[in-house]
């Protein structure tokens, strides 16, 4: 599980892993299995709406003294190029295009819808300045 901070504290639980840091924001990595995790969870769950139990973000945060961020559509898609560029190159991806995967859709295809919305997104950004 990953969670999205503007802040963290100077220490995380062992079940928690700072992924990648940049100016104003921390991608945080969470081990869902851990014991020590999976008990905070139980500690945690509370009833969300009438029949339906679980654990709200906002508490956990609160918990774990981080202060949540919704990443903007920007960010998301330059990490979304990323990780295309990354699987594009992973050689397991290469293994089964040796071994004939053709898929309907390829990576390219996805990188290419990724590049048409980073270039709306910059037009719209535009046409409101």
């Amino acid at each position: 599980m990953k969670l999205y901070a503007k802040t963290i504290p100077q220490t995380l639980p062992d079940w928690a892993t700072v992924v990648t840091k940049s100016a104003d924001l921390f991608e945080i990595e969470l081990n869902d299995e851990h014991p020590n995790f999976q008990s905070l969870l139980e500690e945690l769950e509370t009833e969300i709406e009438p029949g339906t139990f679980g654990v709200k973000a906002e508490d956990l945060c609160s918990w774990l003294g981080i202060q949540i961020s919704s990443p903007s559509l920007n960010q998301l898609v330059e990490q979304a190029q990323t990780l295309i560029s990354e699987i594009a190159t992973h050689s397991d991806y290469r293994q089964l295009l040796n071994e004939g995967y053709q898929p309907d859709l390829n990576i390219a295809d996805a990188s290419t819808a990724l590049t048409y919305l980073e270039c709306e997104l910059e037009r719209s950004r535009e046409t409101s300045l």
